[in-house]
């Protein structure tokens, strides 16, 4: 079992509001690039999707929640079919999205006891737990070419350290894929 997160990130780091959802003052700074950037299996998750379960914050969820299920195609239908775990003191039904279900108890004992591959997208909160909990194997950043100079922060100032190899890096559109997995000891 491996625990990957993916993310959309500035230059500086930045993960907050790529899309525009949020309405943030530079929320959007992801999608100013065109679908194309971003559209598909652009974190080449591959079997990982099909065979792995993906852990989602509530906000991130409900956010998913009314995006993908109306959309129909190829990857759209791997989106819908993976299992969702939802991190969530509120959420009490996730019957909006197919194949969904509040996490019941503490989160880092749940991903502990999951079998299959843990993919984490966006949710900062939830990555934030499992970096304290060194529980994170990979990660796959799709990086663009902005700096926003403030906004959250995947690695915040003060986290724990992390050790990482880069395993691949290569052009995605206007942006650049890097995947990181821990550094071999």
């Amino acid at each position: 079992m491996s625990v990957i997160v993916i993310e959309f990130v500035t230059l500086d780091g930045i993960v907050s509001d790529p899309d525009g959802s949020a309405g943030t003052p530079a929320g959007g700074w992801a999608f100013r690039h065109g679908p194309e950037t971003v559209a598909g299996d652009k974190f080449r998750l591959g079997s990982v999707l099909d065979d792995g379960v993906m852990l989602l914050g509530r906000r991130t969820w409900q956010l998913f929640s009314r995006l993908w299920p109306g959309r129909d195609d190829p990857f759209s239908a791997r989106m819908n079919a993976v299992p969702k775990l939802v991190a969530s003191r509120t959420l009490i039904d996730a019957a909006a999205w197919s194949n969904s279900q509040v996490i019941d108890g503490d989160l880092i004992d749940a991903v502990k006891r999951e079998q299959r591959d843990v993919i984490i997208a966006g949710s900062l909160s939830v990555v934030h737990a499992l970096m304290a909990g060194d529980l994170i194997d990979e990660y796959r950043l799709l990086t663009f070419p902005t700096i926003l100079g403030t906004g959250d922060r995947l690695f915040p100032a003060g986290g724990p350290p992390a050790y990482l190899e880069c395993l691949s890096a290569a052009p995605a559109g206007a942006a650049v894929l890097a995947r990181y997995g821990r550094e071999a000891r």
